[in-house]
């Protein structure tokens, strides 16, 4: 733990990123978070991180609100610490230094929790991620997400940058992953919301969107679209699939 709070600190380049479903629509608007258009809730962790448990635990209770949509990011450089993630990719890493890069960090860290793309917090400090979800909600009107017959559709004002389209898909149970070696070495762990696929469907820039969605890699996934101002920019949609 450093005098910081956080469990681990690396200062590095960051790595290059890398069926039919329901009908679903989101529509920017003055209310606050809800189901329909939640507040995102984004945990960067490892299994090999002694000061996550804590941290993943938080996210864990969070996802169980109905307005917020938690997802768990497995990062990869603790992977030569001794224990190699199940579920790192370097994806989620590059994401995490894409936020590091818009919120003005010189560093990434574990466990850190992003709020709606907007602000960042440790993660074992839940009052905090609390405040922040309450402090962050998207409050100004949005554009519009449709999905519908394996299609995700987007449209509305023109944002004042071109925002991204990311599909993420995550499982939505809880998995205990039984931990070999490493700082949580002998421990089993419960993961929930664990991300398996994040794609980049496309940037919208204002005018009508539509992209067929891919088939997912495994069955059982849950599935989120959500509507970036940029690399690590600021979430302004997001839709439950």
């Amino acid at each position: 733990m450093t005098p910081n709070g956080f469990a681990h600190r690396l200062r590095a380049a960051s790595a290059p990123a890398v069926g039919a479903l329901a009908a679903v629509t989101w529509v920017g608007g003055a209310a606050g978070a809800d189901r329909v258009h939640p507040a995102v809730v984004e945990l960067f962790q490892s299994q090999g991180c002694s000061s996550c448990p804590p941290a993943n635990a938080n996210v864990i209770a969070l996802s169980e609100r109905p307005d917020v949509l938690a997802l768990s990011f497995q990062v990869t450089y603790w992977d030569q610490l001794g224990w190699k993630d199940t579920f790192a990719s370097p994806r989620y890493t590059a994401r995490q230094w894409d936020y590091a890069r818009a919120l003005g960090h010189g560093e990434v860290w574990t466990p850190q929790v992003v709020v709606n793309g907007r602000a960042d917090v440790v993660g074992t400090r839940k009052g905090e991620i609390e405040r922040l979800i309450a402090r962050n909600d998207r409050a100004n009107s949005g554009p519009v997400v449709s999905v519908d017959a394996g299609r995700v559709t987007i449209s509305g004002a023109p944002p004042a940058r071109p925002s991204e389209v990311w599909l993420v898909r995550y499982d939505p149970k809880v998995v205990q992953v039984a931990i070999k070696s490493g700082e949580n070495g002998g421990r089993t762990l419960p993961h929930k919301n664990i991300v398996r696929e994040l794609v980049r469907l496309g940037a919208w820039s204002g005018r009508p969107f539509s992209v067929a969605l891919p088939p997912a890699s495994q069955v059982g996934l849950k599935a989120a679209i959500l509507v970036q101002a940029g690399r690590g920019g600021a979430i302004v949609a997001a839709a439950r699939v």
